[in-house]
């Protein structure tokens, strides 16, 4: 078994729980209450499951939707903060398991960039998790290059995760089972990495960091693609846009347990740009764990994307 560092592994903190309760509407009542007790417990019960999958460290983000949901600028503000100053009281009890993402409200991007900072420097976070767009706004927004400015002046590493788009999809309507975390929050999740690149903002904050989950939302399959059209529609950027995919995004194992997907993104991004994530309670961390341990790769490889791969980009103390 194969040391490793998780990336996307969930919490829940009491400031947040009205918008997750939400996402489970129609989920069979006995799982809904078996995730929201793994999601709010730091003890035995997540303990167990990091050493049963390998898991040396996780760093915790809010389960989804949090703070982005909230119509209200200040409210946001404010049970960010509460549920940041929680998390770093539990990485505090348990530090050599336990890192955190900040939880951050976009709807005031100052006050965002201001909470990022101080998750960094006083909380000792190592970035941020950021549940898709906010009420519609996604993060190539002019109004947020203020927050990418200190982002990227603080080296912090912005992870986008999942949401449900603005709209459902009406290629989907009628196939249930297409939705949300089938295909729907890929295609949304992926669609908003790359406004990112094909806005320019990589050009006007070159050393802006972004994370994805699932081994890239499909990115790193269409690389190609991405720059054979946009020479056709004469997309003005500085770079192609997979040199902004490889150079400025990397990407997690998260909820993908599987051998050609990861030998993709190894090959398109490099070795140095994959890493592991669980998806926990999500997803099995044990499966994930027991996959990364046997899926055929060299020995070398197989312990940066476990584990050397997120201590050295996220600076976290290997032991």
């Amino acid at each position: 078994m194969v040391k490793k560092i998780a990336l996307e592994e969930h919490f829940l903190s009491p400031e947040l729980e009205e918008y997750w309760w939400p996402t489970v509407k129609g989920v069979d009542p006995a799982h809904a209450k078996n995730l929201h007790a793994r999601l709010t417990d730091f003890g035995d019960m997540r303990l167990q499951s990091m050493d049963e999958a390998g898991i040396a460290r996780s760093v915790l983000a809010i389960a989804g939707p949090g703070v982005q949901a909230e119509r209200d600028a200040g409210i946001a503000t404010k049970r960010a903060r509460e549920s940041n100053d929680g998390l770093a009281r539990e990485v505090q009890k348990r530090s050599s398991r336990y890192s955190g993402f900040a939880h951050l409200g976009m709807q005031d991007p100052r006050a965002a960039a201001d909470e990022l900072e101080r998750c960094m420097r006083d909380l000792k976070f190592c970035g941020a998790m950021i549940n898709g767009h906010t009420h519609g706004q996604y993060l190539d927004h002019p109004s947020l290059h203020p927050f990418w400015e200190r982002a990227e002046a603080l080296g912090a590493t912005i992870y986008i995760h999942p949401t449900d788009p603005i709209a459902p999809s009406p290629a989907l309507e009628g196939v249930h089972g297409l939705r949300r975390a089938t295909w729907e929050w890929g295609f949304e999740t992926g669609s908003h990495a790359l406004r990112l690149v094909f806005s320019g903002l990589f050009d006007r904050y070159p050393r802006a960091r972004l994370m994805l989950g699932h081994l890239g939302e499909t990115l790193p399959f269409l690389l190609w693609r991405f720059d054979s059209r946009a020479k056709l529609y004469s997309v003005k950027l500085a770079k192609a846009p997979s040199d902004y995919i490889k150079q400025n995004i990397v990407v997690t194992t998260s909820g993908m347990c599987s051998t050609e997907p990861l030998n993709c993104s190894l090959a398109a991004l490099g070795k140095d740009r994959v890493m592991f994530g669980a998806d926990y309670p999500f997803e099995s961390a044990q499966e994930a764990g027991e996959f990364l341990d046997h899926t055929p790769l060299s020995e070398p490889v197989r312990a940066d994307v476990a584990y050397g791969n997120a201590a050295r980009y996220l600076g976290l103390a290997q032991a």
